[in-house]
């Protein structure tokens, strides 16, 4: 229940936001130099990608992502622009996969729901995010309800992580583990309409880093996102 408030929240937010800033351009002169979509406000469904044997998602593994981009015209008609900017995400998955802490560090091993109880078994991390795009759109100084495309690759930096398992025998939370890869890039793509756009990132970098094994074998799980962005002016 918490994600479904946390879900329309952000709808929420996306759709306030576009409705003012409709408001606001209706009453604005034309601008023949005008830029778009400089500001951005997401949701995505997190999947783990290179899953090793037995590893299974379980739950909603939920993100959220917010920031500004600089958006950087390239083309008299100004429907085809670069975008940079500077970003933050929270990310999290919830999963089989259990670590533990014992005298020489972190331990990885899978959980069995007919062997062990447990009610929440997830990792979550906390990014700075620097994205850049190409962009192509259909919209003119006249028209701000348009069609997008945006593609690109966003780079993250990990500044803070944490495990949270609830369950038998004892519950534990562990902050800032140092089993996590902390820079992350990946492909990104938005399109849409208007307020609505698809949005989908994959990590071409492994989430853990290589002191990160399960039963002898090197971890790499890989972050896939899927989700809807609004972008505001």
């Amino acid at each position: 229940m918490k994600h479904l408030y946390s879900l329309a929240l952000v709808f929420f937010i996306g759709l306030q936001a576009y409705a003012q800033e409709e408001a606001f351009l209706k009453k604005q002169p034309l601008d023949s130099l005008y830029k778009e979509d400089q500001f951005y406000v997401g949701v995505t469904y997190n999947l783990l990608g290179n899953q090793p044997s037995g590893v299974t998602q379980s739950g909603f593994s939920s993100g959220f992502h917010f920031g500004f981009i600089k958006d950087m015209p390239i083309n008299t008609k100004r429907n085809i622009a670069i975008g940079a900017g500077l970003g933050v995400s929270i990310n999290s998955f919830n999963q089989n996969l259990f670590i533990s802490e014992n005298p020489r560090g972190l331990s990885f091993s899978l959980l069995n729901r007919d062997d062990t109880r447990y009610t929440k078994n997830r990792f979550s991390n906390y990014m700075l995010e620097l994205p850049l795009e190409f962009r192509w759109r259909t919209s003119t100084a006249e028209d701000y309800k348009f069609w997008r495309i945006y593609t690109g690759v966003k780079f993250g930096y990990v500044f803070t992580n944490q495990i949270k398992y609830k369950g038998e025998p004892e519950g534990f939370k562990i902050n800032n583990a140092n089993v996590f890869e902390s820079f992350q890039y990946g492909l990104t793509m938005s399109a849409g309409y208007n307020t609505w756009n698809f949005y989908v990132y994959y990590g071409l970098t492994p989430i853990f880093n290589s002191s990160a094994t399960l039963y002898s074998e090197s971890i790499d799980l890989n972050a896939i996102k899927i989700g809807l962005l609004f972008y505001i002016l």
